[in-house]
């Protein structure tokens, strides 16, 4: 599974995750940092991405579009990049049959009592 992080999450992130999420990308190396929300939909959608974000935005829009892409909200308040990553180790399991399962096109992930 290809992850798209958001740019409200750090760029580290691609790095940290590559074990588990190979071919996962940011959206500043790729220019899209600053780009609309339809912009990087479509890019996500044509390049099979899934997205991941903290914002309400593209798990709003896939209530309205469908999937895919697909998308993963992170239900995280303001936490350091290493809460990020062990929050998205924990839930692995859980994004990997996210990613198999055709109906759900948005996966929300509660915080942790650990966060």
């Amino acid at each position: 599974m290809k992850l798209l992080y958001d740019h409200n999450l750090a760029p580290k992130l691609v790095r940290r995750l590559a074990d588990l999420f190979p071919n996962s990308d940011h959206l500043f190396p790729l220019h899209l940092h600053e780009a609309d929300d339809s912009a990087v939909w479509e890019y996500a959608k044509a390049s099979a991405f899934v997205i991941v974000s903290k914002d309400s935005d593209f798990s709003d829009r896939s209530l309205l579009y469908g999937h895919p892409p697909k998308v993963i909200r992170l239900h995280l308040g303001n936490c350091t990049t290493n809460t990020v990553e062990t929050f998205l180790r924990a839930h692995s399991d859980l994004i990997s049959d996210f990613e198999k399962d055709q109906q759900r096109g948005c996966l929300h992930l509660p915080p942790a009592p650990w966060v």
